[in-house]
């Protein structure tokens, strides 16, 4: 390898590892892309990994943050918007999966919330309803964009009106990173361990 080659080499490794230059993950087939950009902030991908239900892939999740976070409290707390994007690796029905996530949603709630939070849960598990079914492949993002609230899009196209409390958001979140996570490794691989 040249002098060059070398200096190129070493100075692209130097940007990865301060983040000024990412490249796309691949996960199970799922590329997903680092940074993205959500209202013209620059999130950075925090973990990725995939969701197993018994010995089944069920689907490629990734949470991108402004900065890097470790512990569900970094994440919950953290100003800035913030997104979790889940491509599915298998048909699944929208009902099944709402159902899951109504579950897995009121495990993690913090119980002195979860009165505030039932109309938005309810709101949500009727936007999946509405969808019938999802194919490997297709996906849904759920972002936090300040001053605007929880935005919901499936496919790439934004689903009803936003939630507005930052709770609803954080009890999403907690779907994953709470204490009675859908899947402890992909907890783990969110967190970027």
């Amino acid at each position: 390898m040249t002098l060059t080659a070398r200096c190129i080499a070493g100075l692209t490794s130097l940007l990865l590892s301060f983040g000024i230059l990412a490249a796309p993950m691949e996960v199970a087939g799922v590329k997903l892309d680092d940074p993205v950009d959500l209202h013209g902030a620059k999130l950075q991908l925090n973990g990725a990994g995939i969701r197993y239900k018994a010995v089944f892939k069920v689907y490629v999740a990734g949470m991108y943050l402004p900065k890097k976070a470790s512990t569900p409290e970094e994440v919950y707390t953290m100003a800035g918007p913030k997104r979790i994007s889940i491509t599915l690796l298998r048909e699944i029905d929208s009902n099944e999966l709402g159902k899951s996530f109504t579950t897995a949603f009121t495990e993690n709630a913090p119980k002195a919330e979860m009165s505030k939070l039932i109309p938005g849960l309810i709101k949500m598990g009727q936007l999946f309803a509405d969808q019938k079914k999802l194919v490997a492949g297709e996906g849904f993002t759920i972002d936090w964009i300040p001053g605007t609230g929880t935005v919901i899009s499936v496919k790439g196209k934004p689903q009803g009106e936003p939630f507005k409390e930052a709770e609803f958001f954080n009890a999403l979140v907690r779907i994953w990173l709470g204490p009675q996570p859908a899947d402890w490794k992909l907890k783990d691989a969110l967190l970027g361990k």
